[in-house]
C-alpha cells in the first residue's frame, strides 16, 4: 500500500500495558468510527506495514487502546512507539455539503463571489493557527483562510469551491 492511497489516522503515543498494548492519539472528530478495525498500517522506516488488531477500544474518549497480533511484550511495543497510523482512503466516511477532506479538494477551482475565478487549489497549509487554501493563479500564490464563513459552496461535480472573502483580500496578492 502506498502512502498516497491512504489517510493519516493518528500516532501511537504511549504503552498501555506490559503485554504489548499501546495507546494511539487519533486525528479525527469521530474516534468511535475507528474503534473496531481489523487491521491498520503503521509507518515503519518510511514504509507502510500492515498490522492486524486483536482488540481495540476507546480510552478516555480521544485515545484508542490497541492490541496488535504479534506485539506481546513491552519491547515489541517500544519498536512501534511514535509510529504514524494510516488507513486506505476508501475507509474515509463520505462527507456531504460544504464539508470536505483536505486531500479531496486539491485541484479544485476557487471562485470568489466578488472577484471571480481565483485559481486552482494546489495545497492546504494547516501548520498555521487557521488552515489556508494555497491557490495557484498563473504562478502567483494566493492564500485564503479556510473559514466556514468564507466558504459559500463546495461543488464536487464541477470541482469548484465558491468563497466570499473580505473585499481586497485577493487583491493583496496581485
Amino acid at each position: 500500500m502506498k502512502k498516497e492511497d491512504c489517510f493519516y489516522l493518528g500516532k501511537i503515543v504511549k504503552k498501555y500495558s506490559f503485554k504489548g498494548e499501546v495507546l494511539a492519539k487519533l486525528d479525527t472528530d469521530q474516534p468511535e468510527l475507528y474503534e473496531h478495525l481489523d487491521a491498520i498500517f503503521l509507518e515503519l522506516r518510511n514504509n507502510l506495514v500492515p498490522f492486524f488488531i486483536e482488540r481495540s477500544q476507546l480510552h478516555k474518549s480521544e485515545l484508542l487502546r490497541l492490541k496488535f497480533e504479534e506485539v506481546d511484550t513491552e519491547a515489541d511495543a517500544d519498536a512501534i512507539m511514535k509510529s504514524a497510523l494510516y488507513l486506505p482512503l476508501e475507509l474515509l466516511p463520505k462527507l456531504e455539503g460544504n464539508k470536505f477532506y483536505f486531500h479531496e479538494v486539491i485541484g479544485f477551482t476557487i471562485t470568489d463571489t466578488h472577484f471571480g475565478t481565483v485559481g486552482t487549489i494546489k495545497g492546504i497549509n494547516d501548520s498555521t493557527a487557521q488552515a489556508l487554501f494555497e491557490i495557484d493563479r498563473d504562478g502567483i500564490e494566493i492564500l485564503i483562510p479556510m473559514n466556514d464563513e468564507f466558504i459559500s459552496n463546495v461543488d464536487r461535480s464541477t470541482k469548484t469551491i465558491t468563497v466570499t472573502t473580505p473585499e481586497g483580500l485577493i487583491d493583496l496578492y496581485l
